[in-house]
């Protein structure tokens, strides 16, 4: 299993693969608002894919695509918490710490 930088490396690493392709074929390079732009359709993908789990639509090969949008939202966060010299893996043990501090005091 990979740690978190390592994810991020190639997340890096496909996203300068994506700037030269973009250069190749005369379209501009993608910034922090088009990564966005595209992890909010990567979202909206994601839920119609959970609808389709719960049995609220129909959908070919579901587990296939729950794990390739899951996958692809994750490289657009990565990519983004790059870009704003964010240390994701530092910012999730701090929320998750906060998010037990609040359970634990709720249930005292």
């Amino acid at each position: 299993m990979s740690d978190l930088n390592e994810l991020q490396q190639k997340a890096l690493e496909i996203r300068r693969r994506y700037y030269d392709l973009n250069r190749k074929d005369g379209h501009s390079q993608w910034g922090p608002k088009d990564y966005v732009m595209g992890l909010v359709g990567d979202i909206g993908d994601l839920s119609k894919i959970i609808m389709a789990k719960e049995n609220m639509r129909r959908m070919d090969d579901v587990d296939a695509k729950l794990k390739h949008e899951l996958a692809d939202c994750l490289w657009s966060l990565l990519v983004l918490a790059y870009h704003y010299e964010i240390d994701l893996e530092e910012e999730f043990h701090t929320t998750m710490d906060e998010l037990e501090d609040r359970v634990k005091k709720a249930m005292a």
